[in-house]
């Protein structure tokens, strides 16, 4: 079983993955529907790995915005066929570095208490 250090890595090599493919720009995204997969498929992880750290790890550390990362995992996971892309599209512009850099100090202080 992983622990929560592990799966706030797990998340952190998912935000890497999707902004090596955001990095090509968004006419790329709309374009090309691989990388349209790519990146939900990750953010999937990023989502599913929030979840499973806990409500109680959610409690403890609420800088970040844990519900809603898991719902935007649950969107993407069961209303497959209603993805928003230009929604996908922001959550990346808009929201990953902060949520990667929260995730960084917070990897950072687990380490530190290991």
């Amino acid at each position: 079983m992983r622990d929560q250090r592990e799966r706030i890595l797990d998340m952190l090599e998912a935000i890497e993955r999707i902004e090596r493919q955001a990095a090509k720009g968004r006419r790329a995204f709309e374009q090309d529907e691989l990388i349209q997969v790519w990146i939900v498929h990750w953010l999937q992880i990023v989502g599913e790995a929030a979840a499973k750290l806990g409500r109680d790890f959610h409690e403890a550390h609420p800088s970040v915005p844990w519900s809603k990362v898991v719902a935007m995992r649950n969107v993407l996971v069961h209303d497959y066929f209603g993805i928003d892309l230009e929604e996908v599209w922001q959550v990346v512009g808009r929201d990953l570095q902060s949520l990667e850099r929260q995730l960084r100090i917070l990897a950072a202080e687990l380490e530190a208490g290991r």
